[in-house]
């Protein structure tokens, strides 16, 4: 999960730059005051963010994403126990044969060949099956964020803001007021449209 913060910190991180480049650019800027400005007063943009752990913690499709994962990733170890197992007996066996002389060095030295064969196999299986299972989670990692982007971007129509930030622990926002934080309401709502699309399906 830290992975997919982190993505999504680098998706919005573009927003970050459009904001500063819109208050350093729009003119003449506010008066100070004595009491600290919100951002959004500063620079008269609206603006609210959420935190991203919390959404991500709570979010039915997330959670049923993380249970697709783990189920391939228990098949993918099973083939490659399988294998792992068959090669073993097969080194057993050719060892028992060794040692009680039922083979030549020239059938010994064949059957060598055979395991080290199989184990190179085994080897690239390994690798073959990690890199799938990596694949597997990186499309669905940018299935969730394009899930949570499409929501926000019909959730934003009856409020028009003109950013919306991603927040978490050791993002770049340092500090964000609570009355800015639309995390539980955009939870609620994503949820409540991933059940109904859910429950559509079956």
């Amino acid at each position: 999960m830290k992975n997919l913060s982190l993505i999504l910190n680098g998706i919005l991180i573009v927003a970050v730059g459009v904001l500063f480049f819109l208050h350093f650019t729009s003119g003449p800027r506010a008066k100070k005051s004595g009491k600290a400005d919100s951002l959004q007063a500063v620079t008269g943009v609206p603006i609210v963010f959420i935190n991203i752990d919390t959404l991500l913690n709570n979010y039915d499709y997330f959670a049923d994403l993380q249970g697709e994962i783990m189920d391939k990733q228990s098949e993918l170890e099973a083939q490659l126990n399988s294998r792992t197992r068959s090669y073993e007996k097969n080194a057993q066996d050719y060892q028992d044969k060794v040692n009680k002389g039922l083979v030549t060095r020239r059938e010994a030295a064949e059957l060598e060949q055979s395991l080290y064969q199989e184990q190179q196999e085994i080897l690239q299986l390994r690798d073959q099956l990690a890199a799938e299972l990596q694949e597997e989670e990186q499309v669905r990692n940018r299935r969730l964020i394009e899930n949570i982007m499409v929501f926000l971007k019909d959730y934003n129509k009856d409020y028009n803001y003109q950013f919306i930030f991603s927040n978490s622990f050791g993002s770049n926002i340092l500090f964000a007021r609570d009355s800015l934080d639309i995390t539980y309401p955009v939870l609620e709502g994503i949820n409540k449209q991933y059940r109904e699309q859910k429950e559509a399906k079956k």
